[in-house]
């Protein structure tokens, strides 16, 4: 057990959840099927990569409104033989076709939240595939049969796939009618606990195995998997669906730009991982066209400070984290995307020391990137989450110059609905997205956090040939040029996906992530404070009150920030938020368990024992192990 530092508000007693050991393997997701799946893997003899394989898979199947095989995925993970952090890249680019100027053709200020126009490249099948290949052990046919089951023969529906689809049901019935069809059988909602189906997903996965049937190798038949993905009836069948026009989270009516030669053009890889050590453990994130370096930059402005001041559940702590997160998710928005970002700077002593000094008393309610010598980048100007008039900017005069300086009145926040553990779905069928999240460790040493995402059932229409539809990931692009994220053909989004490995001495002891669009780095800086700086376990710091904010330009349509705000669960204490408040932070309570789905896999090279740990909110996710 780690110890507790006493500079923090000692943990509570007891945890929603026992903290998971073991010696074998350790399993830990969103969901509890997820987690059984990967765990009778490691149970069967396969390696964490096989299991968080197929694991990955059946989550496509029981939280289709979270992703889906149109989506997309970050991993991070080391192997056994080599503890290097690497990045498995599952983000695929915006389609050739996807230009500034079409969309502003079609009448369009921002990418829109759903519909096909929305759609990157799907990059998650073939990334798991990938991964399958170089690193897992087992045969695609073994991994995906248990997806395979629970498409054919039936999985009991999970309440917030019903609530999903309950808030869809108009959009569906009057404008998606291929959606319709596919997830309100016999023209009714399902109800909570009803066996729910999706055969043409079944067939589809099982059209992918019989691909590589007589491939002389093991390698020859997952490569022959992933040929049928990108370039066989699966990229047809999207390039003739999205074709015809249907509406999208803007209210009008549009066809998608995504062709089957964007398709062919793509394939998943590797990336070496960007890492930050703070007190004495290794961070490794990806790169930044994810937003996990903000992570490592906020861990970089809080490393030198007293213990007393990285406390999330004090007043003084809480304020000077949330005022560290703010100046990094700047530079996310003014630097961070799929070119040449500086992130040498970003992370240097220098800077980061310029950036600290900063962090005042009082809640900051701008948006204040940093300057980098030769780097000038245009921020868009954006509006508060109520749709108020943009605040004004100020552009840069010259290179080396701020890109931009915005201010406002703090306004009254509404609490955004993913911010309780599920995306904010409107009956127009404007999305903010969350996404799903499985960690695996097997006894060899292998170890796995990946974060898949996109493909919401809400995100577009289904394709009906396929059982599902494709992901939204454009969104997070900007339609005015001279930004760092703005809309290029061939260029990756910058995603939110942003999972987390965690290396002590050079060895992989953690890997970690959430769910939460924006706020998954936030959530797992809580989590990585507490149990890093605090002694906590990892189950007492998962349970432990959490809080974001949301004073930076958010990543999903339509695009807004809080400046000033703040949420966070009522447990922080009436005194914690009340010294918040008085510091000029906007708060908005959330209720005592509503902020974040974390779950971690824990290994101890020493004595070579197992852990994993798992969010009880939403009473959804699960570790295992033994």
């Amino acid at each position: 057990m780690p110890t507790p530092n006493p500079a923090f508000v000692p943990p509570t007693a007891h945890t929603t959840r026992p903290d998971i050991r073991g010696t074998f393997g350790t399993a830990a997701s969103t969901h509890w099927i997820a987690t059984a799946t990967a765990q009778s893997v490691l149970e069967r003899g396969g390696n964490a990569f096989d299991a968080a394989t197929a694991g990955a898979f059946v989550l496509h199947v029981v939280e289709p409104h979270l992703n889906g095989p149109g989506g997309d995925l970050t991993a991070v993970f080391a192997t056994a033989t080599n503890p290097t952090p690497t990045i498995l890249v599952g983000q695929g680019p915006a389609p050739e076709g996807a230009t500034p100027d079409h969309y502003r053709a079609e009448g369009l200020d921002l990418v829109p939240g759903s519909g096909a126009l929305a759609a990157a490249v799907p990059g998650a099948v073939d990334a798991w595939l990938l991964l399958l290949r170089d690193h897992g052990t087992w045969e695609l046919a073994d991994v995906l049969a248990p997806a395979i089951g629970y498409a054919r023969d039936g999985h009991p529906v999970a309440p917030a796939v019903v609530r999903t689809i309950t808030a869809v049901r108009g959009l569906f019935e009057e404008h998606w009618p291929t959606s319709a069809a596919r997830w309100l059988p016999g023209g009714a909602v399902p109800v909570s606990g009803d066996l729910v189906r999706n055969e043409v997903l079944a067939s589809v996965l099982e059209r992918l195995v019989t691909a590589g049937d007589g491939s002389g190798s093991r390698t020859a038949r997952i490569d022959a998997a992933r040929t049928e993905w990108a370039e066989g009836f699966v990229a047809e069948a999207v390039d003739r669906f999205v074709r015809q026009p249907h509406r999208h989270s803007s209210g009008t009516d549009h066809a998608g730009v995504i062709r089957a030669s964007d398709l062919a053009a793509f394939r998943a890889s590797y990336e070496p991982a960007t890492t930050a050590e703070f007190r004495g453990c290794t961070i490794a994130k990806t790169g930044p066209w994810g937003q996990g370096p903000a992570l490592l930059q906020t861990l970089r402005l809080l490393e030198p400070l007293d213990d007393t001041l990285l406390d999330p559940s004090t007043e003084v702590g809480a304020h000077t984290i949330v005022e560290a997160q703010k100046l990094a998710l700047a530079d996310r928005e003014a630097f961070y995307g799929d070119g040449d970002v500086p992130l040498d700077v970003l992370l240097s002593d220098a800077y980061t020391d310029e950036r600290r000094a900063l962090i005042g008393d009082r809640a900051s309610a701008e948006l204040r990137p940093g300057t980098v010598d030769g780097v000038v980048h245009a921020i868009p100007p954006v509006r508060t989450l109520a749709e108020a008039e943009r605040v004004g900017t100020v552009a840069a005069q010259g290179v080396g110059e701020p890109t931009v300086r915005v201010t406002a009145t703090p306004a009254a926040p509404v609490t955004p609905v993913e911010d309780r553990g599920e995306p904010f779905v409107a009956p127009d069928g404007e999305t903010r997205g969350d996404t799903v999240h499985i960690d695996v460790v097997d006894r060899w040493g292998n170890i796995i956090s990946a974060t898949p995402s996109g493909g919401w059932l809400q995100s577009s229409p289904t394709i009906p040939e396929l059982g599902f539809c494709l992901g939204t990931r454009l969104q997070m692009t900007w339609l005015e040029e001279g930004t760092a994220s703005t809309l290029r053909p061939g260029e990756r989004p910058r995603t939110t996906l942003t999972p987390t490995l965690v290396l002590r001495d050079g060895v992989p002891v953690a890997a970690l992530g959430s769910p939460g669009g924006d706020q998954q780095d936030q959530w797992q800086l809580l989590f990585l404070l507490r149990w890093i700086v605090g002694g906590y376990s990892p189950q007492q710091a998962i349970d432990a009150p959490a809080m974001h904010t949301t004073s930076f330009p958010g990543s999903f349509w339509p695009r807004t920030w809080e400046p000033a705000g703040l949420v966070v669960e009522d447990r922080l204490g009436d005194e914690v938020i009340a010294g918040l408040e008085a510091r000029g932070h906007v708060v908005t309570r959330a209720g005592d368990w509503s902020l974040g789905r974390m779950s971690c896999v824990t290994r101890d090279p020493a004595t070579g024992v197992l852990g994993a740990a798992a969010n009880s909110r939403g009473a959804q996710g699960y570790a295992a192990g033994r």
